[in-house]
């Protein structure tokens, strides 16, 4: 054992305590997400989707950038950026808008796609779903993908209930009964429990008849209405719209306009950075923790389109709704349009490379005393932050701000242990050093 180590007993006793701990969490929140948070949803409308959408987007995305910021002194200028931190962001916004540009895209048949005759409807829920298909089939699909169907009100709840069996049938038929890796649902405008239960049955039902195994089919809930954060009854609505969905809930979305403008925000003040906003999110960080579901922002609905100056005050605004997203502890959003691309990578890949360095001492500092309290500069560490500084290796690796090989060098774990991804399992791994 190195003189860096805490003595085994002590390890023993703390390792033994947070599995017990786990255990309980695991017990109580049994369901468990894809493994790769993305840090966007891009939402488009059905009619528009086609099988190569994400590798356009990247294209639309890198044609803006190199229009409006063809090098990275002008971005560094336009976000206000460190110029040597810029000149790193710059390339990887690149590559990143080569190689994958969406990480998450949502066929929308809600807002983005509106109310249409019925049989319009149909027609565009199977052809979504063939295009859905052809992109599986050519390796084409981003690393996310789903529909959002139309609410489960009294108004709509049968349209959208044929949107979704339409969609999904035309999707077996062209895949040979295969439902692509992470698709999922979006419920928007949840006001009850019942919704949430309806789309469960609906899956459940809709396996059964279809022979896919029990659990395939995965849904996400939009949090946009108050009925969504406080119940009738006075008490916090999620943990029981959770409930209603059976294991099937792996994310909720925070929709930022129809809920300001649910809380009489009037129009010129409905925005991300609202104190409303920032109440629903805590209040979802709050009664979801633990539970292992997925959190994201909403959108910035300005967007960046026409004169260069036009564009970039846009990028600006978006840029900041994104930083604050990143800081208040939400690290996923909404992207509406091609040319945010840019400054959601650079939003996100200028927030963990700031702070690469202080985690990676931290970290550093951490696994060589473990469960014992450390002082690193004016930042005191406690247990609980081991996995929180792990975390951030595998968020920053995940969207690519950092690579596998900066991590481990920055880290100081192998590769091994950054994707066992569980920092009592390094802990115990170290105990044999």
């Amino acid at each position: 054992m190195s003189d860096t180590s805490i003595p085994e007993a002590a390890l023993t006793t703390f390792l033994d305590a947070l599995d017990k701990a786990n255990q309980r969490v695991a017990e109580q929140f049994p369901g468990e997400g894809p493994a790769r948070q993305p840090v966007h949803t891009v939402y488009g409308g059905a009619h528009l989707f086609k099988a190569d959408a994400a590798q356009k987007l990247g294209s639309l995305a890198l044609r803006a950038l190199q229009e409006h910021a063809p090098d990275a002194a002008t971005l560094a200028g336009v976000l206000d950026l460190d110029r040597a931190l810029a000149d790193r962001v710059y390339l990887r916004i690149i590559d990143k808008l080569t190689r994958e540009p969406v990480e998450d895209f949502r066929i929308d048949f809600e807002d983005g796609f509106g109310n249409r005759p019925d049989d319009e409807e149909d027609r565009v829920a199977k052809s979504a779903a063939e295009e859905v298909a052809a992109a599986l089939a050519a390796g084409r699909l981003p690393p996310g993908i789903g529909i959002r169907i139309k609410p489960l009100n009294e108004e709509l709840k049968r349209r959208s209930l044929r949107t979704f069996d339409l969609f999904l049938t035309r999707l077996l038929e062209r895949t040979n009964g295969t439902v692509p890796h992470n698709f999922v649902v979006t419920l928007p405008k949840v006001t009850s429990p019942d919704q949430v239960a309806a789309l469960a049955s609906t899956c459940d039902a809709f396996e059964y008849w279809r022979e896919l195994p029990a659990g395939s089919l995965r849904f996400e809930l939009m949090i946009e209405t108050t009925q969504s954060i406080v119940a009738a009854d006075g008490s916090v609505a999620l943990p029981r719209l959770v409930s209603e969905g059976r294991g099937r809930i792996v994310a909720a979305h925070f929709g930022t306009y129809d809920y300001t403008a649910a809380c009489s925000i009037t129009a010129a003040h409905q925005h991300m950075l609202h104190p409303v906003c920032d109440f629903a999110k805590h209040v979802m960080q709050v009664s979801l923790a633990g539970t292992g579901l997925w959190l994201s922002d909403g959108a910035t609905n300005v967007m960046p389109i026409g004169a260069r100056e036009v564009v970039h005050r846009a990028w600006r605004l978006h840029y900041e709704h994104i930083r604050h997203s990143l800081i208040t502890g939400f690290y996923q959003g909404w992207d509406l349009h091609p040319a945010q691309l840019p400054t959601r990578y650079a939003a996100v890949y200028t927030f963990f490379l700031e702070g690469l360095d202080a985690a990676s001492d931290r970290l550093r500092n951490f696994v060589q005393k473990a469960a014992q309290a450390t002082l690193v500069g004016d930042v005191f560490d406690d247990a609980a932050t081991g996995q929180g500084l792990l975390n951030y290796f595998l968020r920053a690796m995940n969207c690519g701000a950092i690579t596998e090989e900066e991590a481990v060098e920055k880290s100081g774990l192998t590769l091994a242990e950054l994707r066992g991804k569980s920092f009592v399992k390094i802990l115990k791994g170290r105990t044999t050093l």
